[in-house]
């Protein structure tokens, strides 16, 4: 079992950053790939951006250039630094990680807000 704890969401306006942050406990030996999602009220969960345990990256092309993922594997914990935030970046974020065995969990979520 993994355990997922996320922070760093909140009100921003158009053109901010913020930065999230998500650190696991439990089993957490075992993950492979960590990364970010989002959801928007009335629309489909969707990828945002991943980072393997290598440091090999995958972003949404709609956040290309603005977001960057890292994580510290040290501390267990992935960061989604987001800059030139855009209203259409409003959505729950939630933190994932998956496993060898391609178990996957999922924090609870992170509202971020971003006002025109």
């Amino acid at each position: 079992q993994v355990q997922l704890v996320e922070s760093g969401g909140g009100l921003v306006q158009a053109g901010g950053s913020l930065r999230l942050s998500c650190a696991a406990s439990g089993s957490t030996a075992d993950i492979n790939r960590m990364g970010w999602y989002r959801q928007a009220p009335g629309k489909q969960r969707e990828l945002v951006a991943t980072i393997n345990r290598g440091g090999s990256t995958n972003y949404a092309d709609s956040v290309t250039g603005r977001f960057t993922i890292s994580r510290d594997n040290a501390k267990n914990t992935v960061y989604l630094q987001m800059n030139s935030l855009k209203p259409e970046d409003t959505s729950v974020y939630y933190c994932y990680v998956i496993n060898w065995n391609s178990i996957d969990y999922w924090g609870q979520g992170t509202q971020v807000t971003v006002s025109s």
